[in-house]
């Protein structure tokens, strides 16, 4: 073969690779120089703008009318700066293109500008790329996470984490403006010190320093504020509590303060604060019975009939039994038509209000999930994706486990995917056995990884009589000896309650594990969802 030949295929070989990795990435290429009206498009460019080669306009020729209003100066500036002599080597610029179907469609533009030895542009030539999605997903988190922030900023409490030192961390907006200082970031790093007199923030300095060495809170502390410098003073009732991270490692404090001067000041003019104190706990913990009522509502709903062309249908029994006024677990059964259902359990990092947003955040997720409930690897996949990118945004480190099932009385299979969780317990003709025992049948927790898939398991459904689905707060209950109830209690519970009804299995169970329990009470949040299926 000759030096040609060689060359040539090289040549060849290069070129099917660039071809191959434009393909891969979903790119398409351009080359265009300045001052003609000609421009080459690759075929995957065609394909963006929606028409032929002979209707597809260059966008680099005024009056830039395929480029949507709102990014056209942008457009037009970065190409201006590319055009000018000794101008940037690298045209870059995200901008809304009118298709042929009369659309908008998000498109990266990248180019690398090629000039002559006086600056002046010869030619220019990149690559496109549909980025539609990513803008509608963007838009969407930013959105969610404004909510959220918005939330945390508008409730009329001052909210704070402090580190092991008392110095803030994070604080609301209430808490800056309380302060005087207008914006969160002015507080990062600043003591109280630094805002109040010797008297107030040496009390509170002391009050977390016991807390970090009793990692026990302390509540309704009515604390008396005296502003450095002007000498204003101020009541607040504040609570503060021990602040953990994810794997129990100790990391300060955080509290939460409600102003009460005027209520201080009323009981010196009329001796009334200790009534107004009682009507203000009352309120707020009326708030915290509400949200909790809320959440038992959503967990008593009612479930999905189903029925087999042979008369075969699914019947549904559950327990919900949060340990604090809100809770992280929770349970949805997903019709999907009258012979098929989809089951979710999950159990969210955690307790109080962090976990009961992220709860929140599931729940509006799962709605959005309904059009993959019959995949049980998209629909954790979906879930898991939207709950990492929310998290993302907030900068929070958070997870939830999940089991996601879907019973199909036609096609009688029952096909499943773990997200971390304890996988369920199944009895039988067979007897009685866990579905996704091992490690390597499970994906990540919901949160953690962007992009993680998720094994799928299947059983025969005449191979199921019954199916208990549950959160760990029934395997981590404790006897004396410090020993977990575990999953294999659980399995001969299970069994030996073959002859009762739905409910009373799962009655069985939470009586079982209570009277295990050296407490005789739960100290995790309990979530129970059944389901049976009967003959006609």
């Amino acid at each position: 073969m000759s030096a040609d030949q060689e060359g040539g295929d090289a040549t060849r070989e290069h070129l099917e690779r660039l071809q191959l990795a434009l393909k891969a990435s979903n790119e398409g290429i351009w080359d265009w120089k300045p001052g003609s009206h000609a421009i080459y498009y690759s075929r995957r460019i065609i394909e963006f703008f929606e028409c032929g080669h002979r209707q597809a306009p260059n966008l680099f020729v005024p009056p830039h009318d395929c480029i949507h209003a709102e990014d056209r100066s942008t457009f037009e500036a970065a190409l201006g700066r590319a055009l000018e002599p000794a101008g940037p080597e690298v045209f870059a610029v995200d901008a809304r293109i009118r298709t042929g179907s009369d659309c908008w469609r998000w498109l990266r533009i990248r180019g690398i500008v090629v000039r002559d030895r006086g600056g002046e542009a010869l030619r220019i030539a990149g690559s496109m790329i549909d980025i539609n999605h990513r803008k509608d997903a963007e838009a969407q988190v930013e959105e969610e996470r404004f909510q959220l922030r918005q939330l945390i900023d508008c409730v009329p409490v001052q909210i704070y984490f402090k580190d092991c030192a008392s110095s803030f961390v994070l604080a609301n907006q209430r808490m800056a403006d309380w302060i005087g200082v207008g914006s969160t970031s002015a507080m990062v790093g600043r003591h109280d010190r630094d805002f109040f007199n010797a008297a107030h923030w040496e009390r509170a300095e002391a009050d977390e320093k016991e807390i970090l060495k009793t990692r026990q809170p302390i509540t309704g502390k009515l604390e008396h504020e005296i502003r450095c410098g002007t000498g204003e003073q101020t009541w607040v009732l504040t609570s503060k509590f021990p602040w953990f991270d994810h794997l129990g490692r100790l990391k300060g404090t955080f509290g939460v303060s409600s102003d009460v001067t005027d209520l201080v000041k009323a009981q010196r003019e009329a001796t009334a604060l200790a009534v107004e104190l009682q009507i203000r706990n009352k309120a707020y913990e009326e708030e915290l019975q509400l949200a909790r009522e809320i959440q038992q509502a959503l967990a008593s709903g009612s479930f999905p009939q189903t029925r087999s062309a042979d008369g075969r249908s699914f019947g549904f029994g559950a327990r919900y039994i949060p340990i604090s006024g809100l809770a992280g677990d929770f349970y949805e059964v997903v019709p999907v038509n009258e012979h098929c259902v989809g089951m979710l359990i999950c159990d969210v990092m955690g307790h109080g209000v962090r976990s009961a947003l992220i709860v929140a955040m599931l729940r509006g997720l799962l709605e959005k999930q309904h059009g993959q409930a019959t995949d049980p690897a998209a629909f954790l996949r979906g879930l898991n994706d939207g709950l990492a990118s929310i998290l993302e945004r907030a900068g929070a480190t958070m997870f939830a486990t999940a089991f996601y099932a879907v019973a199909d009385l036609s096609a009688d299979t029952l096909r499943y995917a773990c997200a971390g969780h304890p996988g369920p317990i199944v009895a039988g003709p067979g007897g009685v056995r866990q579905l996704a025992p091992t490690r390597c049948e499970k994906g990540p927790g919901l949160g953690l990884i962007p992009g993680a898939a998720y094994p799928v398991g299947e059983a025969s459904l005449g191979d199921i009589e019954r199916m208990i689905l549950f959160t760990d707060g029934v395997l981590e209950a404790e006897n004396r000896e410090g020993e977990p109830f575990f999953e294999m209690r659980l399995m001969e519970i299970v069994g030996a309650s073959a002859g009762l009804s739905l409910d009373g299995m799962l009655d069985a169970v939470l009586s079982s594990v209570l009277a295990f329990s050296e407490g005789q009470h739960f100290d995790d949040d309990v979530c129970l969802l059944a389901i049976e299926i009967t003959s006609g």
